[in-house]
């Protein structure tokens, strides 16, 4: 179960959220035709560092990865759906393309994760209907986010919204958060309706939809880190990190 965090370690996961919130928004306006992956990744570190905390990502070595995060900042280009390494082989990012940046903050030992996708410049009216859908599917499962009832709750939400309009990436998916990185639930972005962990009061989740607009197959590339979609389809990815109370949840990274 996902530990729950006091009435404190809330106060300073708000504040941590909003800090993350304001650096990603800085993120996305410098995303431009042009721009290079590792710039953007430069600049997540240098705002992260102004403001006192730490780079969540940075140096840290999920369960089942044989090396070190290399960076600050996950940018997912078209195909790639998350973890896409910016600083060792950067792109060149180019009009049309779809971009995800996944980014997390250490603020006073407490971590905090968002994700958005966004447009480079004017894109394909498909494109802008699979972001549209993934970051639906994100507030949707939001909304089923409330004390007492079950993780499943959340999955099929989610899994209910994109209604069978695109792949869902069955091998990722949200996590708790907080104390680490990830914690204990794993949060399924399909499910059942009262399965899984209750949710209770004073649990802190990142939910994470990721839907791809062909097959919801995926394959890891040679750096160990980047999901792509196993068919060269384009793929989506919003993320949150909320606090379960006894009604309605709060987003922290807003």
């Amino acid at each position: 179960m996902a530990l729950i965090k006091s009435k404190e370690e809330i106060v300073i996961l708000r504040e941590g959220g909003k800090r993350l919130a304001g650096i990603l928004a800085f993120i996305v306006d410098a995303v431009k035709s042009g721009v290079h992956t590792d710039e953007l990744d430069r600049l997540a570190e240098q705002l992260i560092r102004k403001g006192g905390d730490e780079p969540a990502f940075l140096n840290y070595t999920p369960t089942g990865a044989s090396r070190p995060y290399p960076a600050t900042l996950c940018v997912s280009v078209n195909d790639e759906i998350v973890h896409g390494i910016p600083n060792e082989h950067p792109k060149v990012l180019h009009e049309g393309d779809i971009v995800g940046l996944d980014i997390g903050l250490v603020h006073k030992n407490l971590v905090t994760d968002m994700a958005v996708t966004v447009p480079v410049g004017n894109v394909d009216a498909d494109a802008l209907k699979l972001l549209e859908v993934t970051k639906g599917a994100l507030y949707a499962g939001i909304a089923a986010s409330r004390g007492g009832r079950h993780i499943g709750d959340i999955s099929q939400a989610i899994e209910s919204f994109v209604g069978g309009r695109y792949g869902i990436v069955h091998e990722l998916g949200g996590h708790g958060v907080g104390h680490a990185v990830h914690e204990d639930p794993h949060v399924p972005n399909f499910g059942t309706v009262g399965t899984g962990v209750e949710l209770v009061p004073g649990m802190v989740l990142a939910l994470e939809p990721m839907f791809n607009e062909g097959g919801g197959d995926v394959v890891l590339a040679d750096d160990g880190y980047t999901f792509k979609t196993a068919d060269g389809k384009r793929s989506a990815h919003f993320e949150h990190t909320i606090v379960i109370t006894g009604g309605a949840p709060e987003i922290l990274t807003k």
